[in-house]
């Protein structure tokens, strides 16, 4: 009903009079309602009784809702801090919950003069489900794009003017959350066991003018994007996932945010962005993160800069922003149950907040684990980041860097055409300095990502390449990571840009006329390849040496010959690994072996479920690879 519509029906029931009283009533009470104490937004939007830090920032967003007083009365809860920022649209209660502070309903008054707004904020019970678990050597990620996974849910394609067009490898093709949920099964069966997902929060970015299907330019950092799903749907997906055997790791972005974050229009203070007054790019020079040398201009040409201009940076040093993020990846922990986060952009970052953020999540949830994405192609800088690391005089209290240097050593080693004869020594080098690391076994190791070109060739017609480096992967140290589509050979190269790099999988899509997440919509050398890689990956879970043993190899023959063996060993638990790099049959003697071999006269091939006798010659095929359970 309209204005118009209130004063017709007055006129009909009162005279002129009653008519003038009545719109003199009518803009009293709406000028009181435009008056009344507005609240916009309120984040954490819930919190929990128990936690192991007490102290609770709550971001309030509201038109003047500075000028307000707040009171607070429960038990076991007060008031630290009332934090008034030169924005007057912002206000910041920091509370501390006592130890004693029971799940219920906190009501917070607002004041101004003789306005009043009561607003309810709830104390949840912390969880008792699953979850927090962590992920360790005993795990494989498997790395999954959800825009371009599976799409069980078509009617959430075209929220948000999505423009869904799978023909555009740069636009959004509708993949969701109900989409790996119905996959579930499919990634149980092949031997995963934990699942990272590309950011799924809100990307409401203008389609046009930036495409943000790969999920890294967040616009609301406690919201699940519409077109993967709700919060809910998110929050169950993990539950199912969990109730599989299997973990999830979330990907997070605390470097920036997309240029459409609702805070965008109206900023907390002036210092929430760096250079917020426009666009000035990151130098992208890693380097001057761990350069002892760097000037300190340098390093904020790296940690200051926007890493694109449709992705401002965040001004961490800004105590309230940085809070602000540490509590956000708390709160999904708590909500969801998340096992792990994988961090982007990790150098990026101002290095006392990376610090003090893995602090504060580890001492809450000490099972849990946290990977830094640190591009850096050499041990030393990887090894820098690691905490309580030998290389650095800082702490940076993360547990687990990725380990680009093994990838790209891995992918010139497993090389389509290698232009050397022992290129398998390239893999041994690396390895031999793993000394410079503090934990060895907390790196993330990988063959591709979704950056990087996919391991796989389109020329290539043969698996032994692609089976080589499966096993390596799969028996080294380290915490290994698949990229999806790698088990049916998805291929991609970086220089045909990155929707290239994340093209769908076939099946994921109900118009799709092939469907490789079944055997028969695979072609026979993709079931050659998923059968091998199940085969490995399910074999992988039961073994303690792999998942947790030392690592002892051979140093490969410089000049005349191209075999890499290397042992796994826990307790009673074997494993001999035998890389062939050359395109003729080895004969190896067992006996150079033999301090790893021990008693043993022979052993199971875990790819090819046949005996190796240990006491004579090993005759390994050509480009073969054998991995070896010892029998003694």
């Amino acid at each position: 009903m309209t204005n118009n519509d209130y004063t017709h029906s007055a006129k009909s029931h009162l005279g002129d009079l009653g008519v003038k009283l009545f719109a003199i009533l009518l803009t009293i009470g709406f000028s009181l309602s435009v008056s009344a104490i507005e609240i916009t937004r309120m984040e954490p939007a819930f919190w929990w009784a128990g936690m192991n830090h007490p102290e609770l920032q709550i971001l309030i967003q509201g038109k003047d809702i500075a000028h307000s007083q707040v009171q607070l009365d429960y038990p076991n809860v007060k008031i630290k801090e009332l934090v008034k920022v030169e924005n007057p649209n912002y206000l910041f209660i920091y509370l501390e919950i006592g130890k004693e502070a029971q799940p219920g309903t906190l009501n917070i008054t607002f004041t101004e003069g003789k306005k009043k707004l009561v607003k309810a904020y709830e104390l949840k019970a912390r969880a008792n489900s699953a979850g927090a678990q962590g992920f360790n050597a005993s795990d494989v990620l498997y790395l999954i794009m959800p825009d371009r996974f599976a799409n069980g849910d078509v009617k959430n394609d075209d929220l948000d003017d999505a423009n869904i067009d799978r023909n555009n490898p740069n636009a959004r093709h509708g993949g969701d959350l109900a989409g790996i949920s119905d996959r579930l099964d499919y990634l149980s069966d092949l031997g995963v066991s934990a699942i990272w997902l590309n950011p799924v929060l809100e990307n409401k970015m203008p389609e046009k003018k930036y495409r943000s299907y790969h999920g890294y330019a967040v616009t609301d950092f406690y919201k699940i994007d519409r077109r993967f799903g709700s919060n809910e749907d998110y929050r169950q997906l993990i539950e199912k996932i969990h109730n599989k055997g299997m973990k999830v790791v979330m990907d997070m972005i605390y470097n920036h945010c997309g240029s459409s974050h609702w805070w965008m229009n109206d900023f907390p203070g002036k210092d929430w962005l760096n250079h917020q007054n426009g666009f000035v790019p990151t130098t992208h020079n890693l380097y001057a993160a761990v350069d002892i040398h760097a000037p300190q201009s340098e390093i904020d040409g790296l940690t200051t800069g926007w890493f694109v201009e449709a992705m401002p940076d965040l001004n961490q040093k800004n105590p309230h922003l940085a809070t602000y993020l540490i509590q956000n990846s708390i709160w999904w922990i708590e909500y969801a149950r998340i096992d792990g986060i994988r961090h982007d952009t990790h150098p990026y970052v101002d290095f006392d907040f990376l610090s003090k953020w893995c602090k504060r999540v580890m001492d809450e949830y000490p099972d849990f684990n946290m990977v830094g994405e640190s591009w850096y192609t050499q041990s030393a800088p990887l090894a820098w980041w690691q905490r309580n690391s030998k290389v650095s005089g800082k702490q940076s209290n993360l547990k687990t860097v990725m380990d680009f240097n093994l990838m790209n050593t891995s992918n010139a080693a497993f090389a389509v055409q290698p232009n050397e004869k022992n290129n398998l020594r390239r893999i041994y080098e690396v390895l031999a300095q793993d000394f410079i690391y503090e934990d060895v076994n907390n790196l993330l190791i990988f063959l591709d990502n979704h950056d990087t070109s996919r391991f796989l060739k389109k020329e290539e017609t043969d698996l032994s390449r692609f089976k080589q480096a499966m096993a390596f992967l799969l028996t080294t140290r380290g915490i290994p990571q698949l990229y999806y589509g790698t088990e049916i050979l998805m291929t991609g190269e970086k220089n045909e840009g990155d929707g290239n790099l994340r093209k769908d999988f076939p099946g994921g899509w109900p118009s799709d006329s092939v469907d490789a997440f079944t055997s028969t919509g695979r072609t026979a050398m993709q079931n050659e390849a998923w059968n091998y890689l199940r085969n490995l990956l399910q074999w992988r879970k039961t073994n303690p040496a792999v998942t947790g043993g030392k690592l002892i190899h051979y140093a490969p023959e410089e000049y005349t010959g191209n075999c890499y063996v290397y042992a796994r060993i826990k307790d009673n638990n074997k494993v001999l690994v035998i890389l062939n790099g050359l395109t003729e049959a080895q004969n190896l003697s067992p006996e150079k072996y033999r301090e790893v071999i021990g008693n043993a006269d022979s052993g199971k091939d875990i790819i090819s479920g046949k005996r190796i006798d240990l006491k004579e010659k090993i005759i390994i095929p050509a480009k073969g690879v054998y991995v070896i359970e010892l029998i003694n």
